[in-house]
């Protein structure tokens, strides 16, 4: 069977570990068809929540890495405004569309935090809502990848895997591109998995 799904790969940066308490500064995502082949991509920097701040030890991190923390937070837009961009950008696409993330349990729960928040959409929704953003329960692109590959959970981030999965493109913390990286790495894994099953 043939793999029709568009698949929105997602990478975020966030200020601290809790949505709410901080902020996602934040996120890019690239939209894929099974065969890799692109099909729309969204970047934003928001505005930190209010009432939010950064956590101390993320923030200390972040400014060892200068040039992902100023794409982080450079000319930041009303988080509203970022949302509903983002949903009008996920509804788009041709169908039927999931959200991808790696792991999709820290990114997945701020984007969920966030669409909820300011939008009428979440990740995953009730089974009787007709109106949904996404189709699914979402991918996980590190417990893929350790599917695929047969490694432990533990050894498939983006360090420990060719470059070239990656599109050799750099790991950054640039929101845009570990989301272009992890998008081609989705691709290398579905061209992997069909192989070791024809």
């Amino acid at each position: 069977m043939q793999d029709e799904w568009v698949y929105v790969v997602t990478d975020i940066e966030v200020d601290g570990p809790w949505p709410g308490a901080n902020s996602m500064r934040s996120f890019a995502s690239v939209a894929v068809n099974a065969r890799g082949e692109e099909l729309g991509v969204f970047e934003a920097v928001l505005e930190q929540l209010p009432g939010a701040a950064p956590n101390p030890d993320t923030y200390a991190w972040f400014q060892t890495q200068p040039e992902a923390w100023a794409a982080a937070v450079t000319d930041p837009r009303p988080v509203a405004e970022v949302m509903d961009g983002f949903v009008a950008f996920v509804r788009a696409l041709p169908g039927p569309r999931t959200f991808a993330a790696s792991p999709i349990a820290f990114d997945g729960g701020w984007m969920d935090y966030y669409l909820r928040r300011f939008t009428r959409y979440g990740l995953v929704q009730g089974p009787y809502e007709k109106d949904v953003l996404f189709d699914g329960f979402g991918l996980c692109l590190r417990s893929y990848a350790a599917a695929v590959t047969g490694r432990p959970v533990a050894e498939v981030s983006p360090d420990q895997l060719p470059a070239e999965w990656f599109g050799d493109v750099p790991h950054t913390h640039r929101a845009i591109d570990d989301a272009r990286g992890y998008a081609n790495l989705l691709g290398e894994l579905f061209r992997r998995s069909a192989g070791r099953s024809s």
